[in-house]
């Protein structure tokens, strides 16, 4: 199993990242990392400020594990919109390539996003009643489509994720997208924390079981957070770094070495001062399962 550190260490900008942030994931013990340069267009991001990062990538021998896809709505009803969430897309899996990504990580988008460009695509996992209209899902199938020849041409993997708040919905729906799509190019993540309701997360380590039971063949990585309920009306079900909630570890982190020593796990949606315990726990469970860390 390989360890990878997002969020707070790394900006939203491609040219405010640093070799201290490199340093410092290496510090931290990560082998990987997961960077979200969201705020850029990325219809104007150069070769040459790609080559900046992957050079001191590889100063540090660090592995780009994913780069974000700027999470257009791919769904989307309106050809106009479909098509520019298309090419941004694609323009993602660009950047992807030329930071030397494993993978471009995206969603499907939400019915809740407004507007008509990157700029104004916020929202991608907030609830909308159309989301899982069955055109969306045909939106979807298209959308992919029409992005997994430029993956392959670029040597990336579309790291699709899902939400019950969107219309990749479950494990189920993402097989049967990743399914009909049918391209090496478009896979999926594995983010249990992502599919779990009020029936399910007091047994999660059952139901992340059968979640990988449906979509093992396609997933590419696994992003490691927790998952608690709240004392609050009516339903609350939250994130929180990983150890700190409910998920079963143990079976979370078995199921996911199965999957290959290649494969990451990476940690999400964590503050940067909470990441030297959260290595130590993810280390340290790693240790009790005899699982290697690489």
């Amino acid at each position: 199993m390989r360890f990878a550190c997002s969020g707070d260490l790394y900006p939203h900008h491609i040219d405010e990242f640093t070799e201290a942030m490199a340093a410092r994931t290496r510090e931290l013990g990560f082998t990987g990392l997961f960077t979200r340069f969201d705020q850029d267009n990325p219809f104007e991001t150069t070769k040459e400020q790609c080559k900046r990062v992957r050079a001191i990538l590889d100063d540090y021998d660090l592995t780009m594990v994913q780069s974000i896809g700027h999470r257009p709505p791919l769904i989307h009803p309106d050809e106009t919109i479909r098509r520019q969430a298309v090419l941004t897309l694609c323009e993602a899996v660009r950047i992807a390539g030329l930071l030397g990504s494993q993978t471009c990580h995206t969603g499907p988008g939400s019915m809740a996003q407004i507007g008509a460009t990157a700029a104004e695509w916020g929202g991608a996992w907030h609830p909308h009643p159309r989301n899982w209209d069955p055109i969306c899902r045909e939106q979807l199938v298209k959308s992919l489509k029409e992005v997994a020849p430029v993956a392959q041409d670029h040597g990336v993997i579309v790291g699709m994720e899902g939400h019950i708040l969107v219309t990749l919905n479950s494990a189920e729906m993402m097989r049967s997208v990743l399914e009909e799509v049918d391209s090496p190019a478009i896979r999926c993540d594995f983010d249990p924390v992502n599919w779990l309701t009020l029936e399910t997360v007091y047994c999660n380590g059952e139901a992340l079981e059968q979640m990988l039971d449906v979509i093992a063949p396609f997933v590419v990585n696994a992003h490691a957070k927790d998952v608690v309920i709240e004392n609050r009306l009516v339903v609350h079900i939250d994130e929180r770094p990983a150890g700190q909630g409910l998920l079963d570890w143990d079976r979370f982190m078995r199921r996911v070495e199965g999957l290959g020593p290649e494969r990451y796990l990476v940690v999400e949606h964590a503050p940067l001062a909470a990441m030297p315990s959260i290595k130590a726990f993810l280390d340290r469970k790693a240790a009790e399962l005899g699982i290697r860390v690489f």
